[in-house]
């Protein structure tokens, strides 16, 4: 019969290794030489006036943004959110666009994300609950271009009525 496995419960490892006349870190290893620092940058960068343009053009308008949703919720009610609802849709697409160029400014960028918040602090009383599930996704949508890596939780809950006088019962 053939035993495999542990025999004896200790190990003998031999005889201790006499340490005694050894000089420790006696030749240390060199040293790396310190990194240079870097090189200036050839030439600052200067943007072309078509992209500065482009992103005060962009600043102006998301600046306007939640005046004109409140207006055209003013005027048309539910519908003229929605109808808003497609045009920031079309100013998320350039507005990606402009970013995919590399060509979105900081303060762009910072304008969005503050009207995004203005958007959503504004005080509209809709019925329709797809219309604001509608409005969040569109804003939830420039958020995620903007900073993927952070969590927003100012949506508004989606508030679905129920009628009072039928009963759920479960069968």
């Amino acid at each position: 019969m053939e035993v495999y496995g542990k025999q004896a419960d200790t190990v003998d490892w031999g005889d201790e290794v006499d340490y005694s006349g050894y000089e420790w870190f006696k030749d240390p290893p060199p040293r790396p030489e310190p990194a240079a620092p870097p090189p200036p940058p050839s030439e600052p960068y200067v943007p072309q006036p078509g992209v500065i343009e482009q992103n005060d053009m962009f600043d102006y308008a998301l600046k306007s943004a939640p005046n004109v949703l409140f207006a055209r919720y003013k005027q048309y009610g539910q519908l003229g959110v929605l109808a808003w609802c497609s045009e920031f849709s079309e100013m998320t697409d350039a507005l990606k666009a402009l970013g995919f160029e590399g060509n979105m400014f900081v303060s762009t960028r910072t304008q969005a994300l503050k009207t995004c918040e203005e958007i959503l602090a504004l005080n509209l009383e809709m019925e329709m609950q797809i219309i604001v599930m509608y409005l969040s996704s569109q804003v939830a949508r420039l958020r995620r271009f903007l900073d993927s890596e952070r969590t927003w939780d100012d949506y508004p809950q989606p508030k679905f009525p129920v009628h009072p006088d039928i009963e759920l019962s479960r069968s």
